[in-house]
């Protein structure tokens, strides 16, 4: 489970990526059984929303795709992600065992000794474990069920702009 600001940025964009079998849009890291959209959004449930990503092994190793992540966050705001702010826009990733937790921890490790950022990276590792509640239908897939608002949404809010700034691209 990874969180990156907007679930619907962070599903299409793991959407594209070889390896992963399917993603689903909701919500984690939160204090409410099965909070909805409009709860989290008032960021009174301490949620994140969060994409859970299922991915062949075979295909891709977490290791690379908690490095595509990396990639496609801005990993050093604490405030949320590009145009969205508060704590439901924050970053984080969600490890589900013992092994991906090592690895997440390692991985933001590398990523701040590197020093390619501009500030220690911000997003948190959340506790192996954490619950994870799937959105509301109309949320999932919502780049490929709702194209043109999803189009709009995303580059209004400069995502990718500020990615490809971040990044170099």
């Amino acid at each position: 489970m990874l969180a990156g600001g907007c679930f619907w940025c962070v599903e299409s964009d793991f959407d594209k990526l070889p390896g992963v079998i399917s993603t689903t849009s909701g919500y984690a890291g939160g204090h409410v059984k099965n909070p909805s959209y409009d709860q989290v959004g008032r960021h009174g449930t301490g949620h994140l929303e969060a994409v859970l990503v299922v991915f062949d092994t075979a295909k891709i190793s977490y290791d690379k795709v908690l490095d595509y992540y990396w990639h496609h966050i801005d990993p050093v705001d604490p405030s949320g992600q590009f145009c969205d702010r508060g704590e439901p826009y924050q970053t984080g990733v969600f490890p589900t065992d013992a092994e991906q937790e090592k690895a997440a921890v390692a991985s933001k490790a590398a990523l701040d000794a590197a020093h390619t950022l501009s500030a220690p990276v911000a997003t948190k590792i959340f506790p192996v474990g954490t619950p994870f509640y799937a959105a509301e239908n109309y949320h999932q897939n919502f780049h490929e069920t709702t194209p043109g608002r999803y189009n709009s949404y995303r580059f209004g809010c400069g995502r990718d702009a500020k990615i490809a700034l971040i990044w170099g691209l």
